[in-house]
């Protein structure tokens, strides 16, 4: 998926309001750029980081500059935008090059199942049972090349797990989806200290046979794509 827009360079000043970010561009001029993520992004908001912007000249938008990518300065990037992963993973499983999906031609995104909730992808495939799939995007790092899920509480994502559950038992298949937007970590776990809850949801949601995939991503500010499996440390 190549962003739309070449982008341009700045420095963070502060993110705030969640939906917000002051920056300053290499011209000097400082901007408010759109903040597309509304986690707690933590460890990728620290004021004079560099970051990535995409640029829009759409009259509808009031923010003329969208964060993409948060750049490390040591030849590894972060994603922040929480819609490429959705983008990015449509892409590659019409192109079947998610292998553990691979035998699902059909791809339909965003349809209503379980409690007034859309699962990301539902697959189909005559003589195959439905394929669920949610997917969450993954930005937190606390060191090494370890992932983790979630960056802040989220109850939104323990029912994302049950109604996953409750879809297999229906006869379905369900697979819970984590899609790494860095490319620094070579291995997933989940921030069982960050959400309790969630972790134990988890744990509930793959012993009723919901499946687990982990994959990263290729990052550049020219476009984010799917990369290769990568191992759950869970």
């Amino acid at each position: 998926m190549r962003f739309q827009t070449p982008l341009v360079p700045a420095r963070l000043i502060r993110r705030y309001k969640r939906f917000l970010a002051d920056v300053t561009l290499d011209t000097g001029q400082e901007v408010t750029a759109h903040c597309p993520n509304p986690g707690s992004m933590m460890g990728l908001a620290e004021p004079g980081m560099k970051i990535w912007l995409e640029p829009n000249d759409d009259p509808r938008k009031k923010l003329k500059y969208g964060w993409r990518l948060v750049d490390h300065e040591n030849g590894h990037f972060t994603g922040v935008d929480t819609s490429v992963p959705n983008r990015a993973l449509k892409a590659a499983l019409e192109a079947r090059e998610v292998a553990e999906l691979a035998r699902y031609g059909t791809v339909r995104p965003e349809v209503k199942y379980g409690e007034r909730s859309r699962i990301d992808f539902l697959l189909s495939e005559p003589d195959l049972p439905d394929m669920y799939v949610e997917v969450k995007s993954v930005t937190l790092c606390r060191g090494g090349e370890l992932a983790e899920f979630p960056d802040s509480v989220t109850a939104r994502g323990s029912k994302h797990l049950a109604e996953l559950s409750n879809m297999v038992a229906d006869g379905h298949r369900a697979v819970m989806l984590y899609l790494v937007q860095r490319t620094d970590c070579r291995m997933f776990s989940l921030a069982a200290d960050i959400d309790p809850k969630y972790a134990q949801a988890f744990d509930m949601a793959r012993d009723a046979g919901v499946e687990v995939l982990c994959y990263d991503t290729r990052i550049s500010p020219q476009g984010v794509n799917l990369g290769g499996p990568i191992k759950v440390n869970q």
